[in-house]
């Protein structure tokens, strides 16, 4: 029977153990596998946590655990072996319980902000960035706490060299040496504050741009180096982003083959990895198929009845539609010539039967990733990483449908548009407009929940979308974020600025389609444009503004 799949890190764990028991006890090949399998789901999943220092202590463990797998004949393994498999879970076991305390959870809606008062409603959680740094280094390391904490961190900001503080893990720690750390020491510090912070992702500013010191940096435990030209922009991206734990929708994966045994087999891999499947034993369904299950991936038999993978994959690449959907043959034969010929005519990779379930599971999620993340750079935001305008849309009606059939159907959209932006372009110069524009993105992502919608709607202008939050609420929480921007000094050649917003704002049910509520925000922000700007109003009803044409800049 097919276990269900594991969901949370407590789930993995309680897999690992169990299937590592199972494997002491009775030493079978195929008991191994499940191990390794349940091995290679934890590394994935601490990897999609975001915790650095978990995941390359998994990825130890799961180096030690393929390097053994062999074959039937090589089971059960030797005591020694035995031995030390044992002491690298037992040394991935203690590292998950001792960050486990400060392992972010996942994101969960808040339905209980419905009821909350807006005084209730504090989004602006406190997270916690360590920086070390040397004195020299004072004048940056102060502008980047100060940047930091207008963006709602709470930096500790500690000289080069100190003890980590015994205390909850931060989320990143940053580091910014005198010069380029060369010596030994300097590597058996940032050993150290890994070694204490298993959990955080730590951060080199400064770095040289050549391959050799940076790796050094990755070997002592740094996990993302950052030359020095690029350390204010990339510092506050890196940070925001990980603290965006968006839920990724599950993966699809459709499994053509003709086999039921070797069907089933498939399917049961897949799900020990989280990955969702539909298989299909008629290819002359696929095309049905590929219309009502949309998968990011097919898995394609390569000898089926009345035609074969290639011809399959042929068609499909002739359909707009499927023409970018990865392929994957599999295949009993091992014929060289065939393998390429098939690859060349569509495929995108070619494994044999029996096929590795590791290795399966890899390839799969390798290729939906960047399948996903070849779609994703059509809904983002150059400039800000934000959804653009189509993709905004689309997600609003999403969100509005989700609404419509929820137990508390409140939804409260916003637009945001910077006050006179048009003479910061022409004062300052576009550089500065654009660093404004990604000023304000990074503010709302890091102070908005991971469920909300933040789309740039476009030039200057954002649409944001609060699921479950009702007017009120939504206003408490959007002109905090107006005060703290207004607040927000940018950089430039001659000094510093300050910028605003203004904002309008209008909710489901009182507007009930997407267009009216879009609108109607619209219209909301005009009206705090024309009472004077720096304001959030809210539209009341479909005729409650009465709004002529005007500037918003």
């Amino acid at each position: 029977m097919t276990a269900a799949p594991p969901n949370s890190l407590d789930d993995r764990l309680h897999v690992l153990r169990t299937r590592w028991g199972f494997y002491v006890s009775e030493g079978r090949f195929e008991q191994f596998i499940e191990f390794a399998v349940a091995v290679n789901s934890l590394a994935e999943h601490l990897n999609r946590m975001r915790l650095p220092g978990l995941v390359r202590i998994c990825e130890g463990l799961e180096g030690v655990v393929l390097a053994r797998l062999g074959t039937e004949s090589s089971h059960p393994l030797a005591e020694q072996d035995i031995g030390i498999l044992q002491r690298q879970l037992d040394a991935l076991l203690g590292a998950v319980a001792t960050a486990k305390p400060h392992v972010p959870e996942p994101d969960r809606r808040h339905d209980e902000s419905a009821t909350a008062s807006p005084t209730d409603v504090d989004w602006i959680k406190p997270r916690s960035v360590w920086l070390y740094s040397p004195a020299a280094h004072g004048d940056m390391a102060d502008a980047l706490c100060k940047q930091l904490r207008y963006f709602g961190f709470q930096v500790l900001d500690m000289a080069w060299g100190d003890q980590p503080p015994a205390e909850d893990m931060p989320l990143a720690v940053l580091f910014i040496p005198a010069e380029l750390a060369t010596s030994s020491s300097d590597f058996d510090f940032i050993a150290q504050v890994r070694a204490a912070c298993p959990a955080s992702q730590l951060l080199y500013l400064g770095a040289q741009s050549a391959i050799e010191p940076i790796v050094a940096l990755m070997r002592a435990g740094i996990d993302v180096a950052i030359p020095a030209d690029e350390q204010t922009a990339m510092v506050l991206d890196r940070i925001l982003d990980l603290v965006q734990n968006l839920e990724q929708e599950k993966h699809r994966v459709l499994v053509v083959e003709d086999s039921r045994v070797a069907g089933a087999l498939i399917q049961r891999t897949l799900a020990q990895h989280g990955i969702d499947s539909l298989v299909i034993r008629d290819p002359g369904t696929l095309i049905e198929a590929l219309e009502t299950y949309r998968p990011d991936l097919v898995l394609m038999d390569m000898y089926m009845p009345r035609f074969n993978g290639v011809e399959a994959t042929r068609v499909l690449r002739q359909m707009s539609a499927y023409s970018t959907v990865p392929i994957v043959y599999l295949s009993g034969a091992t014929d060289v010539g065939m393998q390429v010929e098939a690859l060349r005519l569509g495929g995108d990779q070619f494994l044999t039967k029996p096929f590795n379930p590791v290795l399966l599971a890899a390839v799969v999620k390798t290729k939906i990733q960047r399948f996903r993340e070849t779609q994703r750079s059509t809904r983002l935001d150059g400039l800000t990483g934000l959804l653009n305008h189509t993709a905004a849309k689309a997600r609003l009606n999403a969100l509005l449908t989700q609404a419509e059939h929820s137990e508390q159907p409140l939804l409260t959209v916003a637009m945001i548009d910077i006050d006179h932006f048009k003479s910061i372009n022409d004062t300052y110069g576009h550089p500065v407009g654009d660093q404004v524009i990604r000023s304000l993105a990074w503010l709302l992502k890091g102070r908005l929940r991971s469920g909300d919608l933040i789309g740039r709607y476009g030039g200057e202008e954002f649409l944001i979308a609060l699921p479950g939050v009702c007017p009120e609420q939504a206003k408490t929480v959007i002109d905090r974020i107006r005060s703290d921007f207004s607040a927000l000094p940018h950089a430039h050649p001659g000094g510093t600025l300050h910028a605003t917003f203004s904002a309008g704002m209008a909710s489901y049910p009182l507007f009930d389609s997407a267009a009216s509520l879009t609108e109607s925000a619209d219209h909301a922000l005009l009206h705090a444009k024309r009472m004077g700007r720096n304001r959030v109003e809210t539209a009341h009803g479909h005729h409650h503004l009465s709004l002529a044409s005007s500037s918003r800049s």
